[in-house]
């Protein structure tokens, strides 16, 4: 971090242009800190702040846009890509949906003060068929708020910057040291957290075409929906007598599910991540019978006008019963 004001110095805000464009585009390159220190260079010239924001804003629109044509073009297969190098995959892709729910497009204003929904919100505005021009608009206000907190609070506290990188400059090797092992026992609790919720239920997984069997014989499972609202609202077919359930409900719904009957949880989340969460949950309370679909329910987004594509993603057993 010591080094963040030559580096500013030399190249002047391309700098802060490409670490910008390189954040949004997902690589594990830290924007804020060098909007600190830009903010706190503005001090001393101000238009050096104002020629920051406007490629902090330009920067931060490339990358995004990016992403939303990815999510627009391959819908969910981006999503899915995404989970899998997550952390948190029993959130990333969830927490998105919810807070479009809520706050609709102006969830992009607010994305980039989030953090995994500020990768996750492009693409999923794709998936979803935001129009362009409704992207760019928030887009780029919300990319003008982000960029503009940090350059302003850089400002505000150049005295309290320049400080702290006098400071990181004279600890030298044994801060980067400290923030490394701090961050490697983080990294290593979220991994070691993913394969246990993984390992649990591998064996236990039930695939489509088990189930459509399973639905025919007489004998079906108590069958649990744990998509999103924006997911079914995308992808209203069901499997015959599926419940839903809320994830922000859970411990008023489950305690309700019989404890006598296998249970089975879908969801259109990638890596199957709800269904396993909402197993996971059962499992806590006594139930011993649940299973997650394997491969989860079809994919819904990008298809607003048509379903082919999720169609051709579901088992012929389990789709004509719908």
């Amino acid at each position: 971090m010591e080094q963040l004001p030559q580096l500013l110095a030399e190249y002047g805000a391309w700098a802060l242009f490409l670490t910008v464009l390189l954040e949004q585009l997902g690589m594990p390159i830290p924007a804020l800190p060098v909007l600190l220190v830009a903010g706190a260079a503005a001090a001393d010239d101000p238009m050096y702040g104002v020629l920051s924001l406007f490629l902090a804003i330009i920067a931060s629109t490339m990358g995004d846009f990016a992403w939303y044509a990815a999510g627009r073009r391959y819908g969910g297969r981006v999503l899915k890509t995404l989970c899998r190098i997550s952390l948190s995959p029993d959130s990333c892709v969830r927490k998105t949906e919810n807070t479009f729910e809520r706050r609709g497009v102006a969830t992009l204003v607010i994305a980039k003060f989030v953090p995994g929904l500020s990768t996750l919100a492009p693409p999923l505005a794709g998936a979803i068929g935001l129009r362009q021009t409704t992207f760019l608009v928030y887009n780029g206000a919300g990319a003008a708020l982000w960029a503009g907190t940090g350059l302003i609070a850089g400002l505000l506290l150049h005295r309290q910057i320049d400080g702290v990188l006098a400071w990181m400059s004279k600890l030298g090797g044994a801060a980067l040291a400290l923030m490394g092992g701090l961050f490697a026992i983080y990294l290593g609790y979220r991994l070691w957290d993913r394969y246990r919720l993984r390992a649990l239920f591998s064996r236990t997984r039930i695939s489509p075409q088990e189930l459509a069997e399973w639905l025919t014989t007489g004998h079906a499972p108590l069958i649990l929906d744990a998509r999103s609202v924006l997911a079914r609202d995308l992808d209203r077919r069901r499997i015959p007598g599926a419940r839903i359930v809320d994830m922000e409900s859970l411990d008023l719904v489950l305690p309700t599910i019989p404890r006598d009957r296998d249970v089975v949880v879908y969801c259109s989340c990638p890596n199957d991540a709800s269904a396993v969460q909402v197993a996971w949950r059962l499992a806590r309370i006594g139930h011993k019978r649940v299973r997650p679909l394997a491969g989860a329910y079809s994919t819904p987004y990008s298809y607003s006008t048509k379903c082919e594509q999720g169609q051709r993603q579901l088992p012929d057993m389990l789709f004509n019963l719908f």
